[in-house]
């Protein structure tokens, strides 16, 4: 749990680095989130739906997926561009993700490679502060 909860921690902490597990772990909270909020959703859906639509439990799980997605966006960002200075990269890689198709998936290779070992100009190994 700690490892999920580390860049909300961090919120908005743009310097220094990340470890590729600090990033997959907060990875898999999101998942997590967003299959929570899509079971409730599809109760929501179901519990009060009339003809007219999906009942008011759906479109309340709608405004939390919504309220959680924009929660989540700064810490999102800020993992990201750690996992970039721990590679030794600059954080404005992050914006390879505005690019359609192939911006995702650039990044995605991005995040699983291993950080730099030892001191670069972002800092301290996040793995041999552990």
């Amino acid at each position: 749990m700690e490892w999920m909860l580390l860049p909300i921690k961090r919120y908005a902490d743009f310097s220094g680095r990340s470890r590729r597990k600090e990033y997959w772990m907060f990875v898999l909270m999101q998942v997590l989130l967003s299959i929570a909020i899509g079971v409730l959703a599809g109760v929501g859906a179901a519990v009060g739906a009339s003809e007219d639509g999906p009942g008011v439990g759906f479109w309340l799980a709608i405004v939390l997926a919504v309220l959680v997605g924009l929660a989540l966006l700064v810490p999102s960002i800020a993992v990201q561009v750690r996992r970039f200075h721990d590679q030794g990269r600059s954080g404005w890689f992050w914006l390879l993700n505005l690019v359609p198709y192939v911006g995702g998936l650039v990044v995605l290779v991005f995040m699983c490679l291993e950080g730099e070992q030892g001191d670069n100009a972002y800092g301290a190994d996040p793995k041999q502060a552990s």
